[in-house]
Formats: structure tokens, C-alpha cells, sequence
């Protein structure tokens, strides 16, 4: 197959590295064709993302795979204007079936930071998409990228490997949803328009909120934010105004002082008239006074406290992850069946035909004998000991050779490719010189009888 993998990620090389050897978008066609023409591959994939940057190659060259791996590490390190020797170390590499096995974890979001994410499967379909516009893709890794797809897919659809979100902002919208019967009559505050509180924001859309405000320094960010998702957009000075709608408070800011204290917590939900009022904090430092959780008819809840609902929904997914590893092992052993069964296909093919020659001189020879009026018996009896002679004819010269040379194991694969058993009539396991010569008796048999026969034909 001479396929290989190798790149660098989130858990072989820091951001500054990472950071050094991603490929921009623009580049990327570029990179693959020099990638082609430098280090010398047949044909190259690209993947860069924020968390790795890998190059899944085919080589025909006559050296070791992994001595083209180091050149395709130097012509990494050329093309970005690094160090080959600090690439190296940060650089690991697959080679063909481990290779395989790699690029399928890859897919299916079994290798990434956040174990199962979904993302990165459509960025290695776009990855291999470029390639293919670039000219890149030949024949084996058009072989290979439609099999990595097929099996990342039943890993999705056969495992649970995504079903459990892990993020924070997941785990406070599922606090919420223990907390209320119906979020769909429920009112949400979030305070801040970073990512994870757009992040927040989707997720709560998604659990069907009513209404969503959306607080922050700025209030162009806040719009901005807000008309993703049909919210509302205040600044942080009108939160004791919405705090007195909110059932769902959720801040997330890079304030280093608490935007909101206890009083002013304590007047909304008297005025609230005590319905209960959720409050999650995920911001380090924290955004809510601590004392706030004192309050009656209020929840709060920290980062910290939403750790296990993470670290829960982990496990789900680790224990999901041994699943797909079974599903990914019995992929790659099918294609590499597959691809080593590819080699025989030359072999049988000229066998068939061989095989179909000889039976073609042997009918001719008999219809040739009917129309001189030969005994019909005879023709028949001719026609089957001449097909089987000349069909025999070379396997048993060889098992003959092969014997006369001591080759006991060319013997024992032959006959397995024969249909044989093990062993012959006469053959034990052992190693003494007079079972040797036992075992050889058959060959010798079968060998004397196709000389006889081609005799006959003579």
C-alpha cells in the first residue's frame, strides 16, 4: 500500500509549533503540489487544523517508508522555515495498515482534544476534496479516503461516540433543563459574547428558550451575537432591569471583579416574587458573588460544580470509544485483505486463461476424433486425462523440485494452495529424514502419473 501519516498535534507539539505549521486556506494548493514535486511522493493529502496539521502520502520510492517520512518532516520544515531538527521531534508517523488505523481515529473524532467531536470529519473531506482539485489523489488514496468516510460513518451511526456533549456550556443549559419542566416558558440572561457564550446560546435555541437577552461591555458585540440566534442585545448596566425576567442566568466575561452581587440579586427576586432563578457562572474569575448561592429560590452553580456532568459524559464517550476501536480494527483488516487480494488478480487471471488454452486444444483434439469416428468412450475417457495431465503437469514438476531441494515449507504452502491437507497419507510432525521421505511420496506419485500421461498424448 505504501501509504504514510505523519504530522504534529495537540498532544506532540505546543500551539507555538502548531501555530508555525499550519497551512493557510490559500496555501494549501501550493503545499500540495510542492509537497509532490519536493519530497518526491506520488500522491498527498493535507489536513491542517487548529489542532494538528498532518499529510497523508503515497510512495512507490524503492527506500523504507519511514526514511521518506523524515524527507517529507524536512520538507515540512522547509516549506515553513523551521527547524527539520525541532519539527522532528514534534513529529510522529503511521505507515500503511497503522497508518490507515490512524487516519480512520482522525475522522471519527477518536484523536482529536475533545474525544468524539464532529468537526473534524467534514474538515478531512474538505481536505481531501482540495487534494483531488490539485491533482493530488491517484488511485490508492482514492482507494483509501472513500473507505476512512465509510468507516467513520458506521463508527457514528453503530457507537454513541458523539451523543454526549462535553463542554461546559452544554452542561449548564442541562442543568437548566433539570431545573425547569418546560424550558420552552423560560427566560435566559447571559452575560458576556465570547464563544462560550455563543456557544451557550446555541445550545439553549436548541432546548427551545423563549426568550434570550444577551449582556455585554460593548453592545455592538452583543447585537452581533443576538441576531444569530433572534435574542436581545443590552449592556451590563441594564442587568438589574432583566434580572427580573431571567429563570436562567449565565455569565461567562473576562471581568476580574463580580459583575453581579448579592443585593442586587436578592431585590430581583423579590420582585420575582420567589420563582426560583438559576444562576451559572462558568467565567474564571468568577462573575457572580459567591453568597449569591445563599439566597433562597436560587441555584448557582460554578464551573467547578458543572465538572462532573463533563467528566460524567466523558467516561460515556471513552467507554463509546473502545466500540469504535473494534469497528475501526475489523475496517482495516477487511481493506488491507482487500488490497493484498489485488495482487493475486494478475495471477489468476493468467491462470484462467491458461487453463482456458488447454482445455481448448484438448476439446479440439476430441472433436477432431468424432469426425474420423473414433469410439466416442474413448474420446471421453482421452479428453479428461489430457485436460488433468496438462493441468497437473507444472504444479507437480514443481512439488518435485521443491522436494529434491528440501523446501518443506514452499511444500506445505503448495499444498494449501492445492486444496491438499497438511499432510499427506504418510506424513506425521516430525522432523525425522524417513517422514520427510514419506511425505514426499504422493508428490513423487503424482508426479510419475503426469509423465505417463503426457506420454500418452505424445
Amino acid at each position: 500500500m505504501n501509504l504514510i501519516a505523519l504530522g504534529i498535534n495537540h498532544n506532540s507539539a505546543a500551539v507555538e509549533v502548531r501555530e508555525r505549521v499550519a497551512f493557510a486556506p490559500e496555501q494549501v494548493n501550493e503545499a500540495l503540489v510542492d509537497a509532490i514535486d519536493s519530497a518526491r511522493l506520488d500522491e498527498v493529502v493535507i489536513l491542517s487544523t487548529c489542532n494538528r496539521t498532518e499529510i497523508y502520502a503515497i510512495s512507490t520510492d524503492s527506500g523504507a517508508l519511514a526514511d521518506k517520512a523524515q524527507q517529507v518532516v524536512e520538507w515540512m520544515a522547509n516549506y515553513h522555515h523551521l527547524s527539520a531538527e525541532e519539527l522532528r521531534d514534534a513529529a510522529y508517523h503511521f505507515e500503511n495498515a497503522e497508518a490507515l488505523h490512524h487516519i480512520i481515529q482522525v475522522a471519527a473524532g477518536l484523536d482529536s482534544m475533545v474525544l468524539g467531536e464532529p468537526q473534524i470529519f467534514g474538515q478531512l473531506k474538505s481536505a481531501y476534496s482540495v487534494a483531488a482539485d490539485s491533482g493530488t489523489i491517484g488511485s490508492e488514496l482514492g482507494r483509501v479516503f472513500p473507505r476512512v468516510f465509510a468507516i467513520a460513518k458506521r463508527v457514528r451511526t453503530d457507537t454513541a461516540i458523539g451523543e454526549n456533549p462535553v463542554s461546559v456550556a452544554y452542561a449548564a443549559v442541562d442543568v437548566a433543563s433539570h431545573i425547569f419542566a418546560e424550558l420552552n416558558s423560560c427566560s435566559a440572561l447571559l452575560v458576556g459574547a465570547g464563544e462560550t457564550i455563543e456557544l451557550v446560546a446555541r445550545h439553549l435555541v436548541e432546548a427551545g428558550v423563549s426568550r434570550i437577552v444577551i449582556a455585554n461591555r460593548t453592545l455592538g458585540r452583543a447585537r452581533e451575537l443576538a441576531q444569530k440566534f433572534g435574542a436581545e442585545a443590552v449592556l451590563l448596566a441594564e442587568i438589574p432591569e432583566q434580572l427580573l425576567h431571567a429563570d436562567i442566568v449565565i455569565t461567562s466575561t473576562a471581568s476580574q471583579l463580580p459583575i453581579l452581587g448579592k443585593g442586587a440579586v436578592e431585590q430581583a427576586i423579590k420582585a420575582r416574587k420567589h420563582r426560583p432563578m438559576l444562576m451559572v457562572d462558568i467565567a474564571v474569575p468568577r462573575d457572580i458573588e459567591s453568597q449569591v448561592g445563599e439566597l433562597r429560590d436560587v441555584y448557582l452553580y460554578s464551573v467547578d460544580d458543572l465538572r462532573e456532568i463533563v467528566d460524567q459524559n466523558m467516561r460515556n464517550r471513552q467507554s463509546e470509544a473502545s466500540k469504535a476501536d473494534l469497528i475501526i480494527g475489523e475496517g482495516v483488516r477487511e481493506f488491507v485483505e482487500e488490497i493484498r487480494s489485488l495482487g493475486a488478480v494478475d495471477s489468476v487471471k493468467e491462470y484462467r486463461a491458461l487453463a482456458e488454452d488447454l482445455r481448448e486444444q484438448e476439446l479440439q483434439r476430441a472433436l477432431r476424433a468424432l469426425a474420423r469416428g473414433d469410439d466416442p468412450q474413448q474420446i471421453v475417457a482421452q479428453l479428461a486425462r489430457g485436460i488433468t495431465n496438462k493441468l497437473i503437469h507444472a504444479p507437480t514438476a514443481g512439488l518435485k523440485q521443491a522436494s529434491i531441494d528440501g523446501r518443506q515449507d514452499l511444500l506445505a504452502s503448495a499444498r494449501r494452495l492445492l486444496g491438499l491437507s497438511e499432510f499427506g497419507s504418510g506424513d506425521k510432525a516430525t522432523s525425522t529424514a524417513a517422514t520427510e521421505e514419506e511425505s514426499t511420496r504422493p508428490t513423487q506419485a503424482a508426479s510419475d502419473s503426469a509423465e505417463r500421461g503426457d506420454r500418452t498424448l505424445q
